[in-house]
């Protein structure tokens, strides 16, 4: 389901946090996703204070844990995939936005639980 989808919806913590769509990667399995925007009250900081969330895949909800994404053949592997998935010139320059150092920084990894 994942493999075909081009957005995903995510909602941070298990508080009263609303679903926002957010551009996604598979990298050897793993669901890795980077905020384009790491603002303080934006769904990465929600999951670093509360590591506990739900994706939302069509209709499919799916509960998940985030943790921090490290190392640089992952990093530069998902860069990789963030330009295969995302070809058109609209998307350029988001995908040149996210391999920079700041928000290469920002990367997790969602796991279902």
């Amino acid at each position: 389901m994942l493999e075909s989808a081009r957005m995903l919806s995510v909602r941070a913590g298990t508080g009263d946090h609303r679903f926002t769509g957010i551009w996604f990667v598979l990298v050897g399995g793993r669901l890795l996703v980077r905020p384009y925007y790491d603002s303080v009250t934006g769904w990465r900081r929600a999951f670093l204070r509360e590591p506990r969330g739900t994706i939302l895949v069509g209709e499919r909800e799916i509960t998940v844990r985030a943790r921090s994404a490290r190392g640089e053949c992952l990093l530069d592997a998902m860069d990789r995939a963030y330009a295969e998935k995302y070809p058109t010139p609209g998307s350029r320059k988001w995908v040149r936005g996210f391999k920079l150092p700041r928000r290469r920084r920002t990367t997790m990894e969602l796991t279902p639980r």
